[in-house]
């Protein structure tokens, strides 16, 4: 067991450039694929839940209530590729690269580098956990420990 893994903190990754969280609220390399929120152009009240996963390369993209995005023709929609956008501002291209393995050619596009299918994948668990993200927005500031959080990633810890 490492270091961070014995403790109740652990350091935070600062992303690569700061992000403009209007059009992509919630990203995340987790459970095998880069997934996220990612806001409707047309509607203000619509988001989809998208998601590439690792290694097969198999993208999906839905609302959040699970009805298939209408750009979805075979390849990576407008959504997944702000999502792909996004997440590489916030950990940087050879992460996520490394993270879907992908080899992303000397055009430098990891969009057009994936080479997967449509593969639906049911869109509540990305949108629980970018709905509970954003319960913790809600909270009360406090200088004292909030239970709930005693997980949560503190900045500053040492490894």
């Amino acid at each position: 067991m490492t270091a961070w893994e014995q403790r109740s903190v652990v350091p935070v990754v600062p992303p690569v450039r700061p992000r403009k969280l209007a059009k992509v609220p919630f990203v995340e390399l987790a459970d095998g694929r880069l997934q996220g929120v990612v806001s409707s152009g047309s509607d203000i009240e619509r988001v989809y839940v998208s998601s590439i996963a690792a290694g097969t390369h198999a993208f999906s993209c839905s609302t959040n209530n699970n009805r298939p995005c209408g750009g979805l023709y075979g390849r990576p929609c407008k959504h997944l590729e702000a999502l792909v956008a996004e997440a590489v501002i916030q950990y940087g291209l050879d992460r996520v690269a490394r993270y879907l393995r992908v080899e992303v050619g000397e055009d430098g596009s990891l969009i057009r580098a994936l080479d997967g299918e449509v593969e639906r994948t049911q869109a509540s668990m990305v949108f629980s956990r970018f709905l509970r993200h954003l319960a913790y927005l809600e909270l009360p500031g406090t200088g004292q420990a909030v239970a709930e959080l005693h997980w949560f990633p503190a900045t500053g810890a040492g490894a």
